[in-house]
């Protein structure tokens, strides 16, 4: 297992993490964005991994994709809806360590007001102590959501048949959390 140094509490580092997502926009290719870390803390035990936690809020008002009229689309009541629903939260119930440096994160991830529980393979990228003498640890992964489960149902059927937005949406995670003194 992991060194028991690593057991303790951290914080989500937002200027070198990405929670990301991908959805296929007209069949044909793959827009990715991401939106910003609101607050994210983390408990590792690395004795007893499913004594670990997780908690993220992100801030849909910042949801990027490099475009900013489809960034304004997606804050509207066609997707997001930032006004009435300015957060996405993921909150664990579960860790459990599936060989190696690899776990799944069971939680409940809450879009639009709308609760669903996932499961998130993670592997563990490394830990490092860095130049301010912090200790990291890194994490990757991701899982598929339907979009429509969480009240996301704007689309435009296209002439060749197909739709505009996938129902399917990749969230990626790229994680460095740092231990707190």
């Amino acid at each position: 297992m992991y060194p028991s140094a690593l057991t303790g509490t951290y914080t989500i580092d937002p200027a070198h993490s990405r929670f990301g997502f991908v959805a296929r926009h007209a069949m044909v290719t793959k827009v990715r964005g991401s939106i910003p870390v609101h607050e994210a803390t983390a408990s590792l035990d690395a004795e007893n991994p499913a004594a670990s936690s997780v908690r993220v809020v992100l801030q849909v008002a910042g949801v990027q994709t490099g475009n900013a009229m489809r960034d304004d689309h997606l804050r509207t009541g066609d997707f997001l809806d930032a006004a009435a629903h300015p957060y996405i939260t993921f909150t664990s119930t579960g860790v459990k360590h599936t060989g190696g440096d690899s776990f799944e994160v069971t939680g409940e991830l809450t879009i639009r007001g709308v609760t669903r529980q996932v499961t998130v393979p993670l592997d563990c990228t490394g830990t490092a102590v860095d130049a301010q003498g912090l200790t990291r640890v890194g994490f990757e992964g991701g899982t598929v959501i339907n979009r429509k489960d969480f009240g996301m149902t704007y689309n435009a059927v296209l002439e060749t048949g197909g739709v505009m937005i996938s129902d399917r949406i990749t969230l990626e995670f790229d994680l460095s959390a740092v231990k707190n003194a």
